[in-house]
């Protein structure tokens, strides 16, 4: 598609970057509005999300590196690549790193972990939509091949050069698939904000939703190594786990509330 928006001379404007700083932008966003109804202080929750987005970087990209090793073993040099630069890691990764630092945070700032977790939940189903268009744009994190009348077919040589995406080969637009499911997720967790009002439903109902979706349309991704176990990808183990967690954990907190309403 559009891998570089912007070129000056040897230099250019990746539109992977400027799609995943417009994610991070709409996700404070969201946050910042929804943090006064937790009582929650919007700049402190804008520090947090700063430090979460640093962690979650480093995160995704040591998990690609774990996943993907016996190939950055032969060639060394690649994790220093510009492919490998602009690559989004993998999420799970990145998501985990940042969760683990936000626990620590937010204990340390004494803020209530669940509040936290549900102001900031929906901003980042928001920030993956947006995100996820810029991995459109740049060709990264491509579908497996299509035959349908949405297929998208690749046909920009700088897209082969930075990400590897296959040219002139009709494949499944995996990235809209997953930005559309995480929009969608995003606009479900805004209308439950108020309805859910047990800390930790709207970041338990956020695992449930994400790690669902994520299963569904990992599916649609196009993977050089076979799927490891019971043909499903790590990937999708993941996000099976979170999923069936999240749902857990809402369910879990949703009893122990009304059982103190009722006490």
């Amino acid at each position: 598609m559009y891998p570089k928006l912007l070129e000056f001379g040897d230099l250019f404007v990746p539109a992977y970057g400027v799609f995943v700083a417009l994610g991070f932008l709409a996700g404070i966003w969201l946050a910042r509005r929804l943090a006064p109804r937790a009582a929650i202080d919007p700049d402190r929750l804008t520090d947090l999300a700063i430090y979460c987005a640093i962690c979650g970087l480093l995160g995704s990209k040591l998990l690609m590196f774990v996943f993907d090793w016996p190939e950055y073993a032969a060639d060394p040099g690649r994790i220093f690549s510009m492919s490998t630069l602009m690559s989004a890691g993998v999420y799970h990764g990145g998501f985990f790193a940042a969760l683990l630092f936000a626990w620590f945070y937010v204990r340390r700032m004494k803020m209530d972990f669940f509040r936290t977790a549900d102001v900031l939940a929906p901003g980042l189903a928001l920030g993956h939509a947006v995100g996820r268009l810029g991995c459109f744009a740049a060709g990264c994190c491509w579908g497996t091949e299509c035959e349908r009348a949405w297929a998208v077919t690749f046909r920009d040589p700088d897209a082969n050069a930075l990400t590897g995406v296959p040219l002139n080969v009709p494949l499944h637009p995996a990235q809209l698939y997953e930005s559309a499911a995480t929009a969608l997720v995003a606009v479900i967790l805004v209308l439950a904000f108020n309805r859910l009002r047990a800390p930790g439903q709207i970041f338990g109902l956020y695992l449930a939703l994400y790690g669902t979706a994520r299963a569904i349309t990992e599916a649609f991704r196009m993977h050089d190594q076979a799927p490891p176990l019971a043909g499903l990808t790590w990937t999708q183990w993941i996000a099976i786990l979170l999923g069936v967690a999240g749902a857990a954990l809402a369910l879990r907190l949703r009893k122990e509330s009304r059982t103190r309403t009722k006490g």
